[in-house]
């Protein structure tokens, strides 16, 4: 039988070392980053790993803290406080400076109770009027007509209606956003008609405040507040009161002079008795009866004091004659001072006020008369 021999790999000296060499020598050190492929992590990966694991579950927990806030914290309420297109702009400030600063709940009155509303009638190009008002008796900023609200129980607004120029609205604004002390009211500056606005102004203010009486300014006045809370604060046996400096006097039936009027046929040669036009006040209950009424079912005349005093005459009120509504200089009485004729343009009205604002008489007297003036 043939012998059958089992071979054995054929080993040179060469191989031998080679062999040795691949045996000792060291793993493949690894990749600092993972890959696909790797299998194990790598030691070096995981501070990394662990930092970034941390940092992630610190902006949960403070997402979560965070959305847990938001859904506890009540919404933030801001009140417009508008009627119609009719809007007080002072509470409307307040009460987004109350959400702003998170007390929504401390709340601004829908319709607060106060003595008398002060509506200074006022147009979009009478800006340096308004501006000759804050630099005397009328306050310039938000705190300030605050604290005037609260110390004579009255509630003083510019009174101005509406407009379609987008460039008066624009300059408007801006004085809105500084001084907050604007009551918008639902009358067409565009076609501007005096007895209209004066309605809108009685409507809006009935709609917005509580008030004992609505009083009717224009903004080329000098005014006392204080004496003004005093005069409507007094105890009055009639309900239906119109306040004012009354007068009487011709019809202007000539259609080329001032304070022409067109349905002067209806009146007569002479005026009824009525109230002059740059301040009067109207009693509550007055005013909620205008506010009921429609616009198409009141007579208008060309100007709007015998507007009013027509419609004063169907009401059968009481007529209060105040004299201290229509002085031409201050006195120890005074309330409302003006000049007759009216200062119209081109006089310097800001000149004129300051004149009265530095006399002591009118700006630093007393709120009552002296004892010994009342004796006489």
């Amino acid at each position: 039988m043939p012998q059958h021999h089992h071979s054995t790999p054929y080993f040179d000296d060469d191989d031998d070392e080679e062999l040795i060499k691949k045996r000792r020598k060291p793993p493949p050190r690894p990749s600092p980053f993972l890959t696909p492929s790797s299998p194990h992590l790598p030691r070096c990966a995981l501070p990394i790993l662990v930092i970034l694991s941390a940092v992630c579950l610190i902006v949960g927990i403070a997402g979560i803290a965070f959305a847990a806030a938001a859904i506890r914290r009540p919404p933030r309420i801001v009140t417009v406080f508008r009627c119609g297109r009719a809007e007080d702009t002072l509470r409307t400030f307040r009460s987004k400076s109350l959400a702003a600063t998170g007390r929504p709940e401390e709340g601004v009155a829908a319709r607060p109770r106060v003595i008398g509303v002060v509506g200074v009638l006022t147009g979009f190009s009478s800006s340096d009027r308004r501006a000759a008002l804050r630099d005397t008796w009328f306050p310039r900023d938000p705190d300030a007509l605050s604290r005037l609200d609260h110390a004579t129980g009255l509630a003083f607004r510019f009174v101005i209606g509406q407009t379609k120029d987008s460039k008066k609205k624009a300059v408007l604004q801006k004085e809105v956003e500084t001084h907050h002390d604007f009551m918008f009211v639902d009358a067409d500056e565009d076609n501007y008609k005096l007895p209209y606005k004066t309605v809108a102004f009685f409507k809006a203010a009935f709609n917005l405040f509580d008030a004992d009486f609505y009083v009717k300014a224009d903004d080329d006045i000098y005014l006392r507040p204080d004496r003004l809370a005093t005069l409507l604060a007094k105890d009055r046996a009639h309900h239906l009161t119109y306040i004012g400096c009354m007068k009487k006097g011709p019809v202007i039936t000539d259609r080329n002079m001032k304070w022409y009027e067109s349905s002067g046929h209806l009146i007569g040669n002479e005026y009824f008795l009525h109230a002059h036009g740059p301040i009067y006040a109207l009693s509550a209950d007055i005013v909620a009866a205008l506010a009921s009424a429609r616009n198409d079912s009141l007579r208008m005349f060309n100007n709007e004091d015998v507007t009013i005093g027509s419609w004063m005459l169907a009401m059968n009120v009481n007529h209060e004659d105040t004299k201290t509504l229509c002085e031409p200089i201050c006195t120890s009485t005074s309330i409302a001072v003006w000049s007759n004729p009216r200062c119209l343009d081109p006089c310097d009205l800001k000149e004129k006020l300051m004149e009265l604002q530095n006399v002591s008489m009118c700006s630093n007297s007393s709120t009552l008369p002296p004892e010994d003036d009342e004796d006489d």
